[in-house]
């Protein structure tokens, strides 16, 4: 035990890709290092545990570097779950209301970076073990909207796009980014004052329509997968929580000023499953609708994912809630809507149990921190969403090349669901 002992736990503040405060905690045991940072939501599920205590990222460090410090040095870094129960008990809430959920998540990752290093393994292979080899497509947003985007641009969050005909993550990879530049240069058709602007995550940023980026997203798709011969799929993330009115009961398209209710936004999502051959829908429908999302899977779900993200936050009690009337096929796993890696862990299995593929995701407001490569891989998550462009999304898909080449005599990539190959 001795070489993986903690010694010494300590909290900064660093900032994140779109300059907002975050927490990095570091963890030294006898023979290793751990560093970890929490990334933060721009659209977040209402029932994610709280990011920041009263006090924000100050009070945060403060409990970490003067509370959570002094309990976990002597443990044992590999038991990871006394970590992360240590650190349910320090806070005390079920939200995490008084540590911080960016705090705890940060700490846990810490730790297990910490044991990882210790015993000389990385981190992919600590959490997942020897046959931890399947590599995930990734899940890139192309054209932004909603929350991550301008007034002037789409209502839709996230236009996205999964290179299911890839060999290799290079390989996905530059599909990726093929496809994206493609869809740069057909926006100019619709917007003619387009200057290349991009959101958050690196996806392009137009005064365009929901309509007009689904034809230039699927029109991009069918010219690089047959210049290529490598098949990319179209999908979306609505974010419909986010374009709620619940005094209204209706969904605001504010890029047109008026209101969809609840029926026309069921029929809207089956008719554009249709049309553009969506093979992925993620929040379709707000957070608490879970027989609308139950309507959706039924109706659609045999060739498309119907994917939840802010319906269930990785939380365990609404993943299993969901599961009783079969409201997904899909789920999003972000460490950061439960603060641990083990409650992050226990919401994965209990999905996967269930029959949702699980997609290991990032968050808008990302930092240079690679973790969720390793668990997309460790976790064996099929699908892995983060991003195209822009540093802190370069950081995860490199990684993941070098996560590729480690494991080049046995690796392959993961196995897709009949929704994403037919």
């Amino acid at each position: 035990m001795a070489e993986t002992m903690i010694e010494d736990v300590y909290a900064r503040k660093i900032y994140d890709s779109r300059g907002g405060p975050t927490i990095e905690v570091e963890v030294v045991t006898v023979d290793g290092f751990g560093r970890a940072s929490a990334p933060a939501g721009a659209s977040t599920g209402v029932h994610e545990v709280v990011a920041f205590p009263k006090g924000g990222v100050d009070e945060a460090i403060k409990l970490v570097n003067e509370v959570v410090a002094e309990k976990l040095v002597g443990m044992d870094s590999t038991d990871q779950v006394a970590v992360d129960d240590l650190l349910h008990e320090i806070d005390g809430t079920e939200n995490f209301s008084r540590l911080g959920g960016a705090a705890a998540l940060a700490t846990s990752i810490a730790v297990a970076k910490a044991a990882a290093s210790s015993l000389g393994l990385p981190l992919f292979q600590y959490v997942g073990g020897t046959f931890a080899a399947e590599i995930p497509f990734p899940l890139g947003n192309v054209i932004g909207g909603g929350k991550h985007a301008g007034e002037r641009a789409p209502n839709i969050q996230e236009f996205l796009v999964i290179p299911v005909g890839a060999r290799s993550y290079g390989e996905a990879l530059e599909l990726c980014f093929r496809v994206h530049r493609e869809v740069g240069r057909i926006i100019g058709k619709f917007d003619k004052s387009f200057a290349g602007g991009r959101g958050d995550e690196g996806a392009w940023a137009a005064n365009i329509s929901d309509e007009e980026a689904f034809q230039a997203l699927s029109e991009a798709c069918h010219n690089v997968s047959n210049e290529l011969g490598r098949k990319v799929v179209l999908g979306v993330d609505f974010a419909a929580s986010s374009m709620w009115i619940p005094e209204e009961r209706a969904y605001l398209l504010r890029r047109e000023g008026r209101r969809r209710a609840r029926e026309e936004q069921i029929n809207y999502v089956i008719e554009v499953a249709e049309r553009y051959d969506l093979r992925y829908i993620e929040d379709p429908l707000q957070e608490e609708d879970f027989e609308g999302f139950s309507l959706l899977t039924k109706s659609i779900g045999h060739r498309a994912l119907i994917c939840g993200d802010d319906i269930f936050t990785t939380n365990v009690a609404r993943i299993r809630q969901g599961l009783e009337i079969k409201a997904a096929n899909a789920i999003i796993i972000k460490p950061n809507q439960v603060g641990t890696l083990t409650d992050a862990y226990k919401a994965l299995r209990i999905a996967r149990t269930g029959g949702l593929m699980p997609v290991m995701s990032h968050r808008s407001g990302e930092t240079e921190d690679a973790f969720i490569s390793h668990l997309a891989v460790g976790f064996r998550c099929p699908v892995i969403k983060t991003g195209v462009l822009g540093g802190e999304r370069i950081i995860k898909h490199n990684e993941l090349i070098r996560i590729e080449e480690m494991l080049e005599n046995v690796k392959c990539m993961a196995e897709l669901p009949p929704q994403l190959t037919r």
